[in-house]
């Protein structure tokens, strides 16, 4: 499943929009855990699948480095996780995880980031499009600043 990186609910909406039946992972920003919480985020993809209730997503939290965040993220519900894969509490958060029927990812997906892009440009719906069209994700996921 191709990974869009939304910092907005537009961005979610757009990334549902193109979505296609492949889906997408909606994945929070580096770090989100920490700083945004799971609640909000969780609230954002919720939003946006009211929107777009056809669109098949899955939520993807960015813990860092940091195993409190990613477990109180695995309290909140959220089924895939980042944590870092040299932090030292990995293989417990994981294994927590995996109770849960949730996901550890030690590293982030390619992702395409729209958090400095206008979802509502024409080129920039064009781009999320191919991204999420593509098999197998290359080269740079983060497009150059509009």
């Amino acid at each position: 499943m191709p990974a869009v990186v939304v910092h907005a609910l537009g961005q979610a909406e757009a990334a549902l929009a193109a979505a296609g039946p492949r889906g997408v992972l909606l994945l929070s920003a580096p770090g989100a855990g920490g700083f945004a919480g799971a609640g909000w985020f969780l609230a954002l993809v919720a939003e946006a699948r009211r929107r777009h209730p056809a669109a098949a997503c899955v939520a993807g939290l960015d813990c860092a480095d940091a195993p409190g965040s990613a477990l109180a993220a695995l309290r909140a519900g959220v089924r895939v996780i980042v944590l870092d894969g040299g932090c030292p509490a990995f293989g417990a958060v994981a294994a927590a995880a995996a109770e849960l029927g949730a996901q550890v990812l030690p590293a982030r997906p390619p992702a395409l980031d729209l958090g400095r892009v206008d979802p509502a440009r024409r080129d920039t719906q064009g781009r999320l499009a191919a991204w999420l069209a593509m098999e197998v994700p290359q080269g740079s996921p983060t497009p150059p600043a509009s």
